[in-house]
């Protein structure tokens, strides 16, 4: 590419047509590629320097517009969209898939005793918690206090209903068992999901026009926000907890199982890391990260507001989180 780059290439939005379902996936795999979490400390503020420096009308010299959509995502991966925060490692979606694999694969190999169910269960909704605190929606601070209430009230529901769906599964076949996970799963992220963004139900999270002028905060618009991500959260567990029990379960019937049974766990973990390759990015791109909803459906006092400071404004957009 010859000549100095444009700068009216726009680095705000993804580079994919973020209104088709391909678009969203095809940026959603650049977001949640786990080599991402293997950069440097350097590389992401390299990343970060290009993209400020962008933002603000400096191009650095050579620059290619690939290198600059490179350098876009490697920040888009690290650092938090509303606040600018760099993110703890294992809270981005980056690391979704090596940090998903190796739990799911325990929780559904070590599902038989109580102790275990516990355990992994516990530590899958600890992962959770750093997950959904870490994308969060809005740039408002959350105290200590309101971050462990939120934590312990997730942990315990989640621990709870694994525990209680164990105890009626007992009752049925034992492949049924083995979705036991599964839907303690599914119930805990409706659970520790609401939890944990707890402080966007209750004061809302920023809302802006389609040219990203903030119009206020909207509590309506969080509960539509974190709808989409429980959505999103049990459809990407969809195929990494339900297809691998299925073939375990025909391969522990087999005598190579039968004699190397240490190979249960490590089969399992690349099971459940080959179906969340695909799940992870896809699921993220069932709605778009910059949701929208009509004035009409925000609180009342809110759409007054709106519609006297900018009358033309029919919806109003947010970042729904991941």
């Amino acid at each position: 590419m010859s000549g100095e780059l444009s700068r009216d290439i726009n680095i705000k939005e993804p580079r994919w047509d973020q209104s088709t379902f391909m678009g969203r996936a095809q940026h959603f795999f650049t977001v949640t590629d786990p080599r991402n979490v293997l950069l440097s400390s350097e590389t992401l503020e390299e990343a970060k320097v290009i993209v400020e420096g962008y933002r603000a009308g400096i191009v650095r010299p050579g620059l290619t517009e690939d290198q600059l959509w490179r350098a876009k995502y490697v920040y888009d991966s690290a650092f938090h969209p509303d606040t600018g925060e760099k993110m703890f490692v294992i809270g981005r979606m980056s690391a979704q898939v090596p940090m998903n694999m190796t739990i799911t694969g325990c929780m559904l190999t070590f599902y038989r005793t109580t102790p275990a169910v516990v355990f992994w269960q516990w530590v899958n909704q600890s992962f959770n918690a750093v997950v959904n605190y870490t994308n969060r929606s809005g740039d408002a601070p959350i105290t200590v206090n309101q971050l462990g209430a939120a934590y312990v009230s997730a942990t315990t529901g989640a621990v709870v209903t694994a525990l209680g769906l164990k105890s009626l599964a007992q009752r049925l076949p034992p492949i049924i068992s083995r979705f036991v996970p599964f839907a303690a799963v599914a119930a805990a992220n409706c659970i520790n999901i609401p939890f944990m963004r707890q402080r966007e139900l209750k004061y809302g999270i920023p809302i802006t026009d389609e040219n990203g002028n903030r119009l206020g905060e909207s509590a309506n618009a969080a509960q539509q926000a974190i709808m989409q991500v429980v959505v999103s959260r049990i459809g990407m567990a969809v195929p990494a907890m339900a297809i691998p029990p299925v073939i375990m379960n025909a391969l522990e019937k087999r005598a190579f199982m039968k004699r190397f049974p240490i190979l249960n766990a490590p089969v399992q973990v690349g099971l459940v890391g080959l179906c969340l390759v695909f799940a992870t990015p896809l699921c993220c791109a069932l709605f778009p990260q910059k949701s929208s909803m009509s004035v009409s459906g925000l609180e009342a006092d809110l759409q007054e507001r709106i519609r006297q400071s900018s009358p033309g404004t029919t919806h109003v957009y947010f970042n729904k989180g991941l």
